[in-house]
């Protein structure tokens, strides 16, 4: 049931407000003036507020502030039978949701509540998505390897520095260059990624830089690249050991100018964006088999992350199970299964060439396929299910 709070100097609208929500189903708190109407506020948490801006001791207007500051997403509704343009102009300037004059139009009240709580519902919807997300890419273990890539990260993160994060597949590099974004000025600003491998050669320079209008034969319409999307935030560039040669260049000359040309196009565009790039590859030997530019790879790498395989850090693997064990029940709609000693031990036997990815992939096998817990028996049967076949 939505909670509203009506604060209101005169007795007889908050006792009809009260008695018109109550019969629309809402809970209902009354306030007589701005003071004791914060008190309530301090103490409940409400879906909208209906609020007079002629009060004595605090008028609403002091009181929508303080609201802004205590619950800043509660919309705040403004009522009054003094009102005049000016003041709804500085209601909503100072974040009212909407300004309704006395004698209250029961109608639009309820249909402003009613917009009020969907707004409301719709914040929190978002903030509990955006802790999904964070915690999907959150980077879990307390190693000794893993706690250095962290301390990396914290100081690198909040500077503008390219970085190049190496490690073999599936050992999170995303999660590294997602952190090292999150950490930074940029923020606020959009996190683009580009999978170099799984972009033909002869597509990336499109889809990096756009194209315009006629540039080939598909191109129907003008496109804005990733380097355009991320202007202001952070462009990943994911395997870029696996980008053509052809592409290489022109991405050295947009690090080097911070100017950008689409395909088919011959204007100069100006980007500002900030360059994290990740590999599996060994550089130095692309390098000398002329497969990677030597100086791109001076301008992408002023700082270096090597992501620690999982079997060089099987003292993770107790917090990466729980972790993921949640993680998989909460999206199996299941309580966690419990996961024995004897199984943690037998996990961290494994060699794990698929790293973190591969763990999960484990994880979930096991919870599906096991009872009403994981057992190292499990993990012996489950882990390795192909080879397992092929002995028996």
């Amino acid at each position: 049931m939505a909670k509203i709070l009506v604060i209101d100097d005169e007795e007889s609208i908050r006792n009809t407000l009260q008695e018109i929500l109550e019969y629309e189903k809402y809970s209902v708190d009354v306030s007589e003036d701005g003071e004791q109407g914060l008190e309530l506020i301090k103490n409940n948490d409400y879906n909208a507020i209906l609020c007079d801006i002629k009060m004595p001791k605090m008028d609403g207007i002091e009181v929508l502030e303080r609201v802004t500051r205590l619950q800043p997403d509660t919309p705040v509704i403004m009522i009054s039978g003094h009102g005049n343009i000016d003041t709804a102009v500085e209601a909503i300037k100072k974040g009212a949701y909407d300004f309704i004059e006395k004698p209250l139009d029961l109608n639009r009240l309820l249909i402003t509540i009613k917009n009020a709580q969907d707004k409301s519902t719709l914040v929190e919807e978002t903030k509990r998505l955006k802790q999904k997300v964070s915690k999907n890419f959150q980077m879990v273990g307390s190693s000794a390897a893993l706690t250095q890539v962290k301390q990396m990260i914290e100081r690198v993160g909040p500077t503008e520095a390219r970085v190049l994060i190496t490690g073999e597949n599936g050992t999170g590099k995303e999660l590294v260059a997602r952190q090292l974004h999150e950490m930074s000025q940029r923020k606020s600003s959009a996190f683009i990624e580009v999978n170099c491998a799984a972009i033909p050669s002869e597509l990336i320079e499109s889809e990096l830089f756009g194209h315009e209008k006629g540039a080939f034969t598909s191109a129907n319409k003008q496109r804005k690249g990733k380097f355009e999307q991320a202007t202001g935030g952070t462009l990943f560039l994911d395997e870029i050991g696996d980008m053509s040669l052809s592409a290489q260049s022109k991405v050295l000359r947009a690090l080097q100018e911070n100017k950008i040309t689409r395909v088919g196009g011959d204007k100069d565009i100006d980007v500002n964006v900030r360059i994290v790039a990740a590999t599996n590859k060994n550089m130095n030997e692309e390098i000398k088999a002329t497969r990677f530019r030597e100086d791109l790879y001076h301008r992408i790498s002023v700082i270096l992350i090597n992501v620690p395989p999982l079997r060089e850090r099987t003292e993770d693997i107790p917090e990466l199970a729980a972790f993921f064990n949640e993680q998989i029940c909460d999206e199996y709609k299941i309580k966690p299964v419990k996961i024995s000693k004897d199984a943690i031990e037998e996990l961290q036997k494994l060699q794990w060439t698929g790293n973190i990815r591969e763990f999960r992939n484990v994880i979930e096998r096991l919870i599906i396929l096991s009872n009403e817990q994981i057992t190292g028996n499990d993990v012996k049967s489950f882990a390795h299910p192909l080879s397992t076949t092929k002995k028996q």
